[in-house]
């Protein structure tokens, strides 16, 4: 998938704080990204919205818990 994120708003998880893992996401018009936030120019994960919805869902599952 080729998403531009080059002007996106970026945003930070409600569930983040500085003592744990951060993710912000980004919405393009194509794709969703997930990047972390504090590495914001390591890269990110360009999801399309069908995929980002079931990340989401297996997220709030507990199915990726540590």
């Amino acid at each position: 998938m080729n998403a531009d994120f080059a002007g996106a708003q970026w945003r930070k998880s409600s569930r983040s704080n500085s003592e744990q893992e951060c993710v912000e996401v980004a919405q393009s018009p194509i794709a969703i990204g997930v990047r972390d936030s504090k590495n914001p120019e390591g890269g990110h994960l360009a999801l399309d919205r069908s995929a980002f919805n079931g990340l989401l869902a297996r997220v709030k599952a507990g199915d990726l818990d540590l």
